[in-house]
């Protein structure tokens, strides 16, 4: 890393460069974790059961909670995603990735997809947790 504040990819020169994702991501700051976010709103109402629309809301959410920290999709290192239908996704890929950079931009994370059975929450068509580092200097003040 050229600074320490920065996020370095992880990219071994012989590997073709993944798409819509990164293999790994060297970081330092403060550690933020979000758990596993559902496409409801903040009064947790889904309003579509749309996969499409969830994954929207999914990420926004993410990004609301994110921001508590001072943090900014550019400072996600990892995301998770669980799938209640990995055939729905994989039909909507390409609106998959519209919906990913105009919620999040171009920053690509490291991420794993999995396909569940179910979630918690019956209307749930989509979960994904969040990692971030953020670096120093650039968190929120302390609440107090």
């Amino acid at each position: 890393m050229s600074h320490p504040d920065e996020q370095q990819i992880l990219q071994p020169a012989d590997w073709l460069a993944p798409r819509g994702y990164v293999n790994g991501i060297a970081a330092s700051g403060r550690l933020v974790f979000i758990s596993g976010q559902v496409g409801w709103d903040a009064g947790q109402v889904f309003r579509s059961n749309d996969l499409l629309e969830q994954i929207r809301q999914t990420l926004q959410n993410i990004l609301t909670i994110l921001a508590e920290a001072g943090g900014e999709a550019r400072h996600l290192v990892r995301l998770v995603w669980y799938l209640r239908d990995k055939a729905a996704y994989q039909a909507q890929a390409a609106e998959i990735g519209a919906i990913y950079r105009a919620v999040m931009g171009r920053h690509y994370p490291t991420m794993s997809v999995v396909e569940v059975a179910a979630f918690l929450e019956d209307q749930a068509q989509v979960e994904i947790e969040a990692t971030a580092v953020i670096p120093a200097g650039e968190e929120a003040p302390a609440a107090g």
